[in-house]
């Protein structure tokens, strides 16, 4: 059978992307503690050291990095914590069985957490902006967001492989398990010009340092180091195939 997009394929994924972004805007807390937590971590260590806000590349790295922050978290969180949620509720094997198939709600789950992941880099811009040097062209503005929404395709992908493999219990802490050891030792937190050497040639080698090399090569045009681009794309391709895996097994499990 030959996939295809159709009207109807089109339709069921706004309906879907409907639903979904309606039942997270229905939790506020959820959608404020995507907007609050890298803005906060913004406003109190970044804009204090005027080293840091007066110098532009450096306030705009730091707006990349924590933007990048954003994204993880959200990816994180809506993908691994979302979908071991959704697999605990009586409607999702329904939904699950019906002919339409996995792909316009899967879909709609990648653009519903796209959108949300762009809201909460809206205040850490907003910031940046007010309160610090950082500064881009409307090009290096428009290309950052491009590559912002394509280096986050491998902590979905990651999401998703937690969501589909673990209990809403379970996920929660691997999530944060997983997020913040990465957020840390890859400079979202502190610029991997601080780090020491080892650490360095560690960190080269994860998602988080790939992503947000790339993001402050294409916001400042600070140099990347060669391999980023290969490491994001290694990380997808093993990431995707884990999703994938992750999620024919959950489907054997309840569908047999």
């Amino acid at each position: 059978m030959t996939s295809t997009v159709t009207p109807s394929a089109v339709s069921l994924t706004w309906l879907h992307l409907k639903y979904q972004f309606l039942e997270t805007v229905r939790v506020p807390i959820a959608v404020l503690g995507n907007l609050l937590f890298p803005a906060l971590a913004m406003f109190f260590f970044v804009v204090p050291q005027e080293e840091v806000a007066g110098d532009p590349v450096m306030a705009t790295m730091a707006v990349a990095s924590l933007g990048l922050f954003a994204i993880c978290s959200a990816s994180l969180f809506t993908y691994g914590l979302g979908v071991a949620e959704d697999r605990g509720l009586p409607f999702d094997p329904f939904v699950r069985s019906l002919p339409a198939g996995p792909t316009p709600r899967m879909v709609a789950r990648v653009l519903n957490g796209a959108i949300f992941s762009l809201f909460g880099v809206v205040p850490l811009v907003l910031i940046g902006w007010l309160f610090t040097d950082a500064t881009v062209t409307g090009r290096q503005l428009l290309t950052g967001i491009v590559v912002l929404l394509v280096v986050s395709v491998p902590f979905v992908l990651l999401g998703m492989a937690i969501g589909y493999s673990l209990s809403a219990k379970a996920a929660l802490p691997v999530v944060q398990v997983i997020l913040f050891p990465l957020a840390f030792a890859d400079g979202l937190f502190m610029p991997p010009m601080f780090f020491p050497d080892w650490l360095a040639v560690i960190s080269q080698a994860t998602p988080t340092r790939a992503g947000r090399d790339l993001l402050v090569g294409a916001l400042t045009g600070e140099p990347v180091y060669a391999l980023a681009w290969p490491v994001l794309l290694a990380w997808t391709a093993l990431l995707a195939a884990l999703a994938v895996v992750a999620y024919r097994r959950d489907e054997g499990r309840r569908f047999r």
